[in-house]
């Protein structure tokens, strides 16, 4: 019998699950792209409908995007922190609550929830980013 090795979990941690073959590519392909961890923890990308759920549900919407472009609108709900100061928001985020992180596209809000998962947060990118927050209903301000 053959454990599942690490680098198959989309994690990079051991699965508890064993198998009595390796995982085949498909079958990592399908962990990575999957819903979320089983785990209850969030994926590494969430639509705006899920994030407009999260955030109404409590979890911390953390803004990575620069000055100039939180002045020209953002979630009155929001954190902003840019992404270049994304150490500095630990301090003022809590662990025990989920973190939907959101730029102008969704690469930065990538780069900033992997970066806080790292750390121990539930982290995770809002794809598409404030186009797509505002078109599922969430309210920006100006």
């Amino acid at each position: 019998m053959t454990t599942a090795s690490p680098s198959d979990s989309p994690t990079g941690s051991p699965t508890a699950a064993s198998t009595d073959a390796p995982a085949t590519f498909l079958d990592r392909v399908r962990r990575r792209f999957a819903a979320g961890p089983s785990d209850g923890r969030l994926g590494p990308t969430v639509d705006a409908a899920r994030a407009l759920e999260l955030v109404r549900a409590g979890a911390t919407l953390l803004d990575v995007r620069e000055n100039s472009e939180w002045t020209s609108g953002h979630a009155p709900a929001a954190m902003h922190v840019p992404l270049a100061r994304i150490d500095s928001a630990t301090r003022r985020l809590r662990t025990d609550r989920p973190v939907v992180v959101v730029c102008a596209s969704g690469m930065r809000s990538r780069t900033a929830a992997t970066h806080l998962r790292g750390l121990g947060f539930d982290a995770t990118s809002l794809s598409g980013g404030m186009a797509m927050w505002q078109r599922a209903g969430g309210e920006v301000r100006r």
